[in-house]
């Protein structure tokens, strides 16, 4: 990133231009609130902690023996960190008066874009964490057999549903390409999914799992990982909810467009979730 204040000279061959329109930059609509565990109820910097019991043991009991009782401790599994996030862009009333973008306009859009963006990045960078099993290996292409064996581990968690998947488009590109007519074994699949597939190519459900696909999902190296979940293990607190505000720099005839926001996210039940690493290979 580059770090300046925005003056008339950066757009000053532009001026004589008459533009229909400006671009913004293109960007992913936020995913990770409506799939992961979002908290509201709290504002400031403090932890939040979660706790899980032991289990219980049914035992066979005779017609007379005596119930003991078990241990019933709760014990931390997952701490969640809020952290403050912002950015900033300085216009100066020059740059506004003279701009045939309509740079306030947009530069409040891409401050609110990117924070939008910064939010389901942050969210899906802890599937690694996700410890109720794991499919696949570094370099391995992924696969319908894979997928399949994600949920079954998810189901042995005994993890509530709803569940659903979220992997890079890359990966699901591949899903989609073994059961379409692309694939070279496009008869092995199911009808209905051939069907779907062919007819919409992104399907939003199959195998009774959602699927989603974002390109702010983590990485490593050439990498990427698919996380497969229930909401209940991950986790959004939003401690105060994103803002812009502008505040008038009269000394440097500017303003400032502050956005800002303070949350935290992580794991919150990581044996309720199963993740997956694969080769991230670029479709050409």
């Amino acid at each position: 990133m580059s770090y300046g204040s925005n003056t008339y000279s950066n757009i000053s061959t532009f001026v004589n231009t008459i533009y229909e329109d400006a671009f913004a930059v293109a960007r992913e609509q936020t995913l990770a609130t409506g799939l992961v565990n979002v908290f509201r109820d709290m504002s400031g910097l403090a932890l939040r902690k979660s706790q899980g019991y032991s289990g219980v043991t049914i035992n066979t009991i005779g017609e007379s023996d005596d119930l003991s009782s078990q241990v019933f401790t709760p014990t931390a599994v997952a701490t969640l960190t809020p952290y403050e996030y912002g950015a900033q862009f300085l216009l100066t009333d020059s740059r506004i008066e003279s701009d045939p973008f309509g740079v306030r306009q947009d530069a409040a859009l891409e401050l609110g874009a990117a924070l939008a963006d910064k939010i389901d990045a942050n969210a899906f960078s802890v599937f690694s964490s996700l410890t109720g099993g794991t499919v696949g290996v570094t370099g391995s292409a992924i696969s319908w057999t894979y997928f399949e064996n994600a949920i079954a581990l998810l189901q042995a968690q005994h993890a509530p549903k709803p569940w659903v998947a979220v992997m890079h488009p890359y990966q699901w590109a591949i899903l989609a390409r073994a059961a379409s007519v692309a694939g070279s074994s496009a008869t092995n699949p199911a009808p209905s999914l051939l069907e779907d597939v062919n007819r919409n190519f992104f399907i939003t459900n199959t195998m009774g799992v959602s699927v989603f696909v974002s390109s702010n999902v983590q990485t490593s190296g050439t990498d990427a990982y698919m996380g497969v979940f229930s909401p209940l293990a991950l986790a959004i607190d939003f401690r105060r909810a994103p803002r812009l505000e502008a505040e008038r720099d009269a000394s440097r005839r500017a303003w400032e467009l502050n956005m800002s926001a303070v949350f935290a996210y992580g794991v919150w039940r990581p044996k309720y979730g199963v993740h997956g690493i694969f080769a991230l290979t670029t479709p050409s």
